[in-house]
């Protein structure tokens, strides 16, 4: 069995699906690997330091003809949708919830589409497969030092001969793995920090970073599963954004974390608490995204000044700015997938396995991931993961 590693295509992206440190992993399993010409430069991993871990450096159409499990970061490109054949294997973030229509036409093809985002993230023996985690905490970090960036002031307090600096006071919303490494990378840039998110049992984790947990009495606890909050109902969702726009209003900086998969994330900055903040506050919307975003007016992948003077910076794509962590972090993930996946070199899936139901899409002609499965037999009623 080939696998094969596809150079992205997606503007902004830099990140490689496979490093050359996994290539040899995958080779000790008897699995021969193919990449793209070009696929790693944007990491800053070269054609050549694929070539001396074993890997074979080909063109696309190589690969495409010769790979039986292709893999890559996300949906690839359609030319490569269209060059998949029956039996072979798409591997990568390809959020089926987003588009159920998307899993369908692979399945009608005879495609196998494996998608890391449908991991159940709270299996322990799962954890080494979850990009979605580690590509999070890549983001979280990223976030932190892109409102650092933004903002016309000093992070930490200073104290100097010109006269003293306070810190800048610094608000997460949500405490997700991005939003937890927010805090602490803002906390290490010297900040004060607060953080805020519908799941209380958060708490001990931003005090344990060093931050101030917000409690708000408008919003009842709505944990939901496989580790998401819930998505909250109309009634709670407006007094939720009437009380923070007080706490937004004092803060200096807001990193937004808030996701709902395979729906428009939850508006947690409205206009009128943007227009409560002070000139030159900055907004980091790690939400912002083709469905929408955490904060009003957020655009993804550009910064935007409102009138009032406070940048709101559409932030959705922060792990493929820091290519060679992230890189390394997903191949690490891939790889431990495919160990699972594989035997004796050859593709093997069992349904019957928990990892397995919850990351193949598509398998034998038809759409088998429950959840992808119930939005294309009801569009309007599926629920989030």
């Amino acid at each position: 069995m080939k696998v094969g590693v596809l150079k992205e295509t997606t503007p902004g992206e830099r990140r490689v699906a496979l490093v050359p440190e996994t290539v040899v992993r995958l080779r000790g399993t008897g699995l021969d690997v193919l990449v793209q010409s070009g696929a790693g430069d944007r990491a800053w991993f070269a054609d050549s330091a694929y070539a001396e871990a074993g890997a074979g450096i080909v063109s696309l159409d190589e690969l495409l003809s010769e790979a039986g499990i292709v893999v890559g970061i996300s949906r690839p490109d359609e030319p490569v949708i269209a060059a998949l054949r029956a039996g072979q294997a798409l591997v990568g973030l390809l959020n089926p919830l987003a588009d159920p229509a998307f899993a369908a036409a692979l399945a009608a093809r005879g495609v196998i589409a494996i998608s890391l985002d449908g991991l159940p993230r709270t299996l322990p023996r799962a954890q080494g497969m979850d990009a979605l985690t580690s590509q999070a905490n890549v983001a979280g970090y990223k976030a932190a030092l892109v409102g650092a960036g933004a903002f016309g002031r000093f992070f930490p307090l200073l104290i100097t001969a010109a006269g003293t600096a306070r810190p800048a006071k610094v608000l997460v919303l949500g405490t997700g793995v991005a939003g937890l490494q927010a805090i602490a990378t803002a906390r290490r840039l010297g900040a004060v920090v607060s953080a805020y998110d519908v799941r209380p049992q958060t708490k001990t984790e931003v005090e344990s970073l060093g931050a101030t947990f917000i409690e708000l009495t408008s919003v009842g606890p709505a944990a939901g599963e496989g580790g998401y909050a819930r998505a909250l109902t109309e009634d709670e969702r407006q007094a939720q954004q009437a009380e923070l726009t007080g706490h937004i209003a004092r803060h200096d900086v807001v990193i937004t974390t808030a996701q709902v998969p395979g729906r428009r994330p939850p508006l947690l900055v409205t206009e009128d608490a943007i227009k409560a903040m002070a000139a030159g506050s900055v907004i980091v919307d790690m939400g912002a995204g083709p469905l929408g975003g955490n904060a009003a007016g957020s655009v993804p992948d550009t910064e935007t000044v409102t009138e009032n003077g406070v940048t709101v910076i559409g932030a959705g794509t922060l792990a493929a700015s820091v290519p060679t962590a992230a890189s390394n972090a997903f191949a690490r993930n891939v790889t431990a997938l495919l160990m699972l996946l594989v035997n004796d070199g050859e593709l093997a899936i069992d349904l019957s396995d928990e990892i397995q139901a919850g990351v193949v899409i598509t398998h034998d002609g038809a759409v088998v991931q429950a959840a992808t499965a119930a939005l294309i037999e009801n569009p309007t009623g599926g629920t989030a993961q």
